[in-house]
């Protein structure tokens, strides 16, 4: 998995047999002691200050696959004053997200996002993240997923009656509606619709202001964020302007006393069994709203734009995916009940979800000194793992770059490792909305492709931007209905 080399010692040192914890960096402040310099694998040399930090702003997703096709499994590079160690092998993965998961924290993106999220489930830490999960998960229990997949359904079935043959679309936008009604309405409810547009609004401008996150790697970074810069500005109107609509209708929730079923009054509903069955407070409930709106909103718009810019590349499986839906539905819109007969449909998702996942890229910051392969990971260091590298790992995906659902039959999944395909990521902080993404992809995909194809502009060039999330830009179809 790593790079042939004598193994190196466990970093740490020792003062007259007694042990010195692993700082974060790499010499004891407590005792003012040097440690020892641990041999680092390969990886890029140069300005270690600069040049890294550049490559990764120029375009990342290029940075990182440049870095395990001249590295290898476990690459060592600089960013800013951060030690950086990027992993692309599955089993090394794994070791990060769930063998030694309690070894880690998130990393510098998640501090970043705490700006906007607060300490919602993406963003919080140990036992806090624990609670939290427990206390949300029956949101997402099988019972809640049939009805949200109903709202589903019927969202995206009002949209392919609104289309109309020949008209040109801007998919990634119109996928943004349709994903964005669903969750205004699975998490609000019908009547606060319009607050729902408004707040994807805020998290849109709020996406735009993504590039900052330069600072956060440089030494200087928490002192520079604070200075009164145009972006930084930007970046506070548009969270306060979020705050100034969710605080509202948590206030309105909590003085409605009539039964719901959406996700609002679930979280307000929640308790702590560890605290006494407390419930959350304002705060909490608006960290924990923006996190599912962000996860259940944007992720999934993108998954299918980028479905519909490979359906239109690769006409074979297009037409196979065609065959399976009107077998399946024949004239009608697709169910919850409808799921295990759409293999293909999935197969379909699967693979674009592979090729181009939402989350392209994971990080953490090692807590303790973790032995990854040959090497020794010390405490302090940051780690990267990227699913847009390992899912088009030549090892485990034969020809890559190809479109290829049937990777998803029982036969082309035999003797791929676990985390060769990781795009919800793994272990105890593993998507908790996976299953309302995935209901969520096939209902719409099935519900639209079954009616229409779309078709690519002549000279129409989509490109990736790697923000929060892949976003595509730039993707123009023109609708075509497909003649029963």
């Amino acid at each position: 998995m790593s790079s042939a080399g004598e193994r190196p010692p466990t970093a740490g040192g020792s003062v007259l047999g007694r042990n010195v914890p692993g700082p974060r960096g790499w010499h004891s402040r407590r005792l003012r002691i040097r440690r020892p310099r641990p041999p680092y694998p390969p990886g890029p040399k140069g300005l270690p200050l600069v040049f890294s930090l550049l490559a990764h702003w120029k375009d990342p997703l290029g940075f990182l696959m440049k870095l395990a096709r001249e590295y290898g499994d476990v690459v060592h590079f600089r960013a800013g004053w951060e030690h950086v160690f990027f992993l692309r092998h599955p089993d090394a993965i794994k070791i990060v997200l769930v063998t030694r998961q309690d070894s880690f924290e998130k990393g510098l993106t998640a501090r970043w996002s705490k700006q906007y999220l607060g300490e919602g489930l993406l963003t919080s830490e140990g036992q806090s993240h624990h609670r939290q999960r427990r206390m949300i998960q029956p949101a997402f229990h099988r019972t809640r997923l049939t009805a949200y997949a109903r709202v589903m359904s019927a969202f995206a079935d009002e949209m392919g009656d609104g289309w109309r043959d020949g008209a040109t679309l801007e998919v990634a936008e119109e996928m943004q509606r349709l994903t964005l009604a669903i969750v205004g309405q699975t998490l609000f409810g019908a009547d606060l619709a319009g607050a729902a547009r408004r707040v994807g609004e805020s998290l849109a401008a709020i996406h735009r202001l993504s590039t900052l996150t330069y600072r956060s790697v440089l030494p200087f970074g928490r002192r520079l964020g604070r200075l009164p810069l145009p972006g930084h500005l930007r970046l506070r109107k548009a969270v306060a302007r979020l705050d100034e609509i969710v605080y509202p209708l948590i206030e309105e929730r909590r003085r409605d006393c009539s039964e719901r079923q959406d996700l609002l009054s679930m979280l307000l509903q929640a308790r702590d069994e560890e605290a006494n069955g407390r419930a959350m407070t304002d705060v909490q409930v608006r960290d924990e709203i923006t996190t599912l709106f962000l996860a259940g909103h944007e992720t999934t718009a993108n998954a299918l734009t980028w479905t519909w810019y490979l359906l239109a590349q690769y006409p074979d499986v297009e037409a196979r995916l065609h065959r399976e839906l009107a077998t399946v539905l024949g004239a009608r819109a697709p169910t919850v009940e409808d799921l295990p007969r759409l293999v293909y449909t999935q197969s379909v998702l699967s693979e674009s979800v592979r090729l181009y996942p939402p989350a392209f890229a994971l990080g953490r910051r090692a807590l303790h000194d973790v032995s990854v392969g040959d090497w020794v990971i010390p405490a302090g260091s940051l780690v990267s793992v990227s699913q847009f590298v390992t899912q088009r790992d030549p090892r485990f995906f034969p020809d890559p770059l190809r479109f290829d659902p049937d990777r998803w039959t029982s036969e082309g999944r035999a003797g791929r490792p676990e985390f060769a395909y990781f795009p919800f990521g793994g272990g105890a902080r593993r998507c908790v909305g996976e299953q309302f993404a995935l209901i969520e992809g096939v209902l719409i995909l099935a519900s639209l492709a079954r009616r229409w194809r779309l078709r690519p502009l002549p000279g129409e060039r989509v490109e990736m931007r790697p923000l929060v999330v892949l976003k595509p830009v730039g993707l123009q179809m023109q609708l075509e209905r497909l003649r029963s």
